[in-house]
């Protein structure tokens, strides 16, 4: 834990066995469709091993899915069911992480308000992903106040639940930063409320697409989660490989080959190294070498699958997942948002007591 935690916000969050500080995540994803391995990879993956190690908040970020998509959206309801049937099949645990939507929770819209009457539009303009993202979504006006706003409504859920810290990737650092510069302004103003998160630096590689390009659903070129075996298959078969490899006797360079790629985030340390010499030697056809990553790829997709299956028939399940998650969401949330009124010294209850 950061050590100027407990004198920004008070003592740190304890467990009611041993009364030791438990060091607290929160993260959360837009509902933007069908997840596919990339979002496994980049998120996913790593929170499944960090519930176990931290405490918890995942949120279905479904009010950011809005500031892209507001036009259209007749399918936010089906992908936020989506997701979070894959979020559980894939093995994130209702019962060690508290998982929920961000839309039950009023209170990340109340700070949301908040944080926006004291963070300046120049640092909302400053940020790298602003233009970068208005340049590369087409066909859509991006010139809207939630859109401009959204890094805000990004710190109100980090700052919501008093995070200590936030896994992040590289590409994610300037967010977060945003997030602590806000914070550090509203101990300025109103003294210590909330502490300022730090990032959990996690490995995020980065996974190509079917073409070879980035996995992205804007590209088509992803394999998704709740994809059948079948359609993995199918999939990677006709994948692109190294241009060299003419021939099945043509020798190959894996570091060229998307394929190869797939193969560095899913398959052994020792079958790595089999397909490297493998196709450096030209000892393996690519055809071969596809066969055996989709074995790999089937080890973490089958058993998701089949959970899937269930959870799709476990009828009321996932509601009461969502429930439960933002009953626990919200207790916290309101703690932080009496200390916020408190100091900025907003009405809370009866005004006239």
């Amino acid at each position: 834990m950061h050590p100027d935690h407990q004198s920004q916000s008070g003592p740190p969050h304890e467990s009611a066995a041993d009364e030791t500080p438990v060091r607290r995540i929160v993260s959360g994803i837009q509902p933007s469709g069908r997840l596919h391995l990339g979002n496994f990879m980049g998120a996913l993956k790593n929170w499944i091993e960090l519930q176990k190690l931290y405490e918890s908040f995942f949120f279905i970020a479904d009010w950011h899915a809005l500031t892209t998509n507001y036009e259209d959206t007749t399918a936010i309801r089906e992908n936020i069911r989506e997701m979070l049937v894959d979020w559980i099949s894939l093995g994130l645990d209702p019962r060690q992480s508290t998982i929920f939507l961000q839309s039950d929770v009023l209170e990340h819209a109340e700070l949301n308000l908040l944080l926006s009457m004291v963070t300046p539009v120049s640092w909302l303009e400053r940020n790298p992903s602003y233009k970068d993202q208005q340049e590369q979504i087409k066909g859509r006006d991006l010139s809207t106040f939630g859109f401009l706003g959204y890094p805000v409504l990004m710190s109100a859920d980090i700052l919501l639940y008093r995070a200590d810290h936030v896994p992040v990737g590289l590409d994610q650092l300037p967010h977060l930063e945003l997030a602590r510069e806000i914070a550090r302004r509203l101990r300025h103003f109103y003294g210590p409320i909330v502490p300022e998160p730090l990032p959990l630096l996690t490995p995020t590689p980065r996974l190509l697409g079917l073409d070879g390009r980035k996995m992205s659903k804007s590209y088509k070129n992803c394999i998704y989660i709740s994809d059948t075996a079948g359609e993995v298959w199918e999939k990677i078969r006709p994948m692109m490989t190294d241009p060299a490899r003419v021939r099945r006797t043509d020798p190959g360079d894996p570091g060229k080959c998307p394929v190869f790629n797939l193969h560095e985030s899913f398959s052994p340390k020792n079958v790595q190294q089999e397909m490297d010499a493998g196709c450096r030697t030209a000892s393996i056809g690519c055809i071969d070498c596809k066969k055996i990553l989709t074995t790999h790829i089937e080890k973490i997709l089958a058993p998701a699958r089949e959970k899937r299956h269930e959870l799709l028939a476990e009828k009321g399940f996932l509601g009461q997942v969502l429930e439960e998650g933002a009953k626990k969401a919200r207790a916290e949330a309101q703690r932080t948002m009496k200390d916020v009124r408190q100091a900025m010294r907003l009405p809370d209850g009866n005004l006239f007591a």
